[in-house]
């Protein structure tokens, strides 16, 4: 899970360097954003996750658990460091087997396979074109999959958040649920199931 970013004039953002996300994962912060007890209503075995901007896998792990043998986590980053970590973390587990790694664009999350559920925890703040990442995001939801958005209350606005849940209804989403997570902002959508009615 990625942390501060701060966007300037040129529409850039400065992204958490990877050595700070070490200190991310601590019994503190698991006591107050426990993420099994935040994403197991939402994420069943067999499930396919995609797990954007994850940082060392404070959530890639225990997701992981969640999803069982039959699922999968995908973890996605433009940092090759954090998925470094990852993977030792995941071998360290015992869960390799479950956990995919793909090193994305800053444009382009480079996902084509259907997902249940994407997770964006404390990361959408640091992209650069939230709507291009939103919709990208729809595309590979399988219908009636979700999309949980939680944003660190912070350094992110109201404002900035509820343009981020704007951009993802435009998409297709819908919100079904706004958890209630430690100095968060949070919200969970999900992609409507088109009805074919015939003529």
């Amino acid at each position: 899970m990625q942390e501060r970013s701060q966007r300037t004039e040129t529409n850039q953002v400065e992204r958490c360097p990877w050595w700070l996300c070490f200190t991310f994962d601590n019994f503190i912060r698991r006591s107050l954003q426990n993420p099994v007890k935040i994403l197991s209503p939402y994420v069943k075995e067999g499930y396919v996750v995609l797990d954007v901007g994850p940082g060392m896998g404070y959530a890639t792990i225990p997701l992981a658990r969640l999803v069982g043998r039959s699922g999968r986590v995908i973890a996605l980053d433009i940092q090759q460091h954090m998925l470094d970590a990852i993977y030792r973390r995941a071998h360290k587990a015992g869960l390799q087997d479950r956990i995919s790694l793909k090193l994305s664009k800053p444009d382009d999350i480079g996902v084509n396979i259907p997902v249940d559920v994407c997770l964006a925890f404390w990361m959408l703040h640091e992209v650069g074109n939230r709507k291009r990442f939103v919709n990208q995001i729809t595309e590979v939801l399988k219908p009636g999959g979700k999309f949980f958005i939680v944003e660190p209350k912070l350094h992110v606005s109201y404002s900035n958040f509820t343009e981020s849940l704007s951009f993802a209804q435009e998409s297709g989403l819908e919100i079904i649920a706004r958890p209630n997570i430690f100095i968060s902002s949070a919200a969970v959508l999900e992609k409507k199931v088109k009805i074919l009615t015939e003529h």
